[in-house]
């Protein structure tokens, strides 16, 4: 997914949308002339676009005669990845196929990425990895699943009840992109939620972060690959990616660990997990042992583990979900030839449905275990509540909810017999 603006990131990381490789909803023919509601809601745009600055004869060209896309505001249920198996969505991405694609990228646009990563400090392999998520190198943007972005903006701003106002902020930001002549009508088209170009950029970051690499006088991250890498690198940049650091390592954990250390937020210097036990399964640990880490368990003590540093924070920003940060670092890892993961995914588990994880949530609070909320997303807090409620029931605390966790949780929240 592309990045929104950094704060509203974080504010909303059970909304994150889903990349454009992940949902692909067919076009749906409009009708000819938009419903009275929408037309109505249309001219309120129109207003608020003036208010923010846009010049009125480019809002009034670019919201006249528009009708709504009836495609856009149920794909807001489908994100791929908050509904997927974590495996399934990592393993739809990292391919063999797009493995080798994105070597061959590597080597076409080595002295462009040379110059990238001379201006920004970011790697090279980690900026591949997200093009190759976010559009396949580019090759998802002929896709039937691309729309204009304008109607689809406008669609889910007058018709998406659950977050209009972001909606509105992205429509304008679009608005102002035709103002400022970085693109026309026909030349911004994106997904269903507005993401744009090769690596997926929604119209308010790249108000704030699109760069002209290529000094055409145009930043055209639709058809300048050079712009494209080089805007998300600037992304990277000012969301505090560190220079010459990686995203972490898959961990291997000794029998007798203590998996309440596995909070993913609590970061220990390198050299004190490897006292605790850790051993990298792969190659060896950062050599500057002082370097931060955190402890994930993305699916309990059945599955991977994996130490965090920084810079994975970073690619959250580019999308919440985890399943997708965990895609495009381990795409990284594979483009600069390293191996696979070690330990398999607990694959014979069922993963829970959004709403039987908005009822584990639930019940957790009614336990006493307050899990930030009800959204159907499992967090951090989510899985901090598990923790407590396993450690209560004399379980091991590793925060992975599945099925089973949910019946103990069920049983666990039943009313006493009278």
């Amino acid at each position: 997914m592309r990045p929104f603006t950094e704060v509203l990131l974080l504010a909303l990381l059970s909304s994150a949308l889903s990349p454009l490789t992940g949902l692909n909803p067919a076009r749906a023919e409009a009708p000819a002339d938009p419903p009275p509601d929408f037309a109505a809601c249309l001219g309120t745009l129109k207003t608020l676009a003036q208010e923010r600055g846009v010049p009125a004869p480019v809002a009034e060209t670019a919201l006249s005669g528009i009708a709504p896309d009836p495609a856009v505001v149920p794909a807001t249920q489908s994100q791929a990845e908050f509904v997927k198996p974590v495996w399934q969505y990592i393993e739809a991405s990292v391919t063999p196929e797009r493995i080798a694609t994105g070597q061959a990228k590597l080597a076409e646009w080595s002295e462009v990425l040379g110059r990238i990563e001379a201006a920004y400090g970011v790697d090279r392999h980690i900026l591949v990895a997200f093009w190759g998520v976010e559009s396949n190198y580019g090759a998802a943007l002929e896709g039937s699943g691309i729309r204009p972005v304008v109607p689809a903006l406008a669609t889910l701003a007058c018709g998406d009840p659950a977050r209009p106002g972001l909606w509105r902020d992205e429509l304008v930001a679009a608005l102002k992109i035709l103002a400022d002549g970085d693109a026309d009508a026909e030349r911004m088209r994106g997904s269903w939620a507005g993401a744009m170009g090769h690596t997926q950029f929604m119209p308010t970051a790249f108000l704030r972060h699109a760069v002209d690499f290529d000094g055409d006088g145009r930043r055209d991250i639709w058809h300048s690959v050079p712009d494209a890498l080089a805007s998300t690198a600037n992304f990277l940049k000012q969301s505090g990616w560190r220079a010459n650091e990686g995203w972490g390592l898959e961990v291997l954990l000794p029998e007798t660990f203590d998996y309440r250390l596995a909070d993913e937020t609590t970061e220990r210097p390198f050299a004190e997990w490897q006292r605790l036990g850790l051993k990298p399964a792969n190659g060896r640990f950062p050599e500057r042992a002082e370097r931060r880490a955190a402890l994930l368990l993305p699916t309990g003590a059945k599955g991977p583990a994996f130490l965090l540093e920084p810079n994975f924070r970073v690619i959250l920003r580019y999308n919440t979900a985890l399943a997708y940060a965990l895609t495009v670092a381990h795409l990284s890892d594979h483009l600069r030839g390293a191996p696979g993961f070690t330990r398999d995914w607990p694959r014979e588990d069922r993963m829970l449905t959004t709403e039987e994880r908005t009822d584990l949530q639930t019940r957790l609070a009614a336990l006493g275990h307050p899990a930030g909320g009800a959204d159907g997303k499992i967090g951090p807090k989510t899985r901090a509540a598990i923790r407590a409620f396993q450690e209560a029931k004399g379980l091991v605390p590793d925060g992975y909810a599945d099925a089973a966790l949910l019946d103990r949780v069920r049983a666990a929240d039943k009313p006493a017999a009278p």
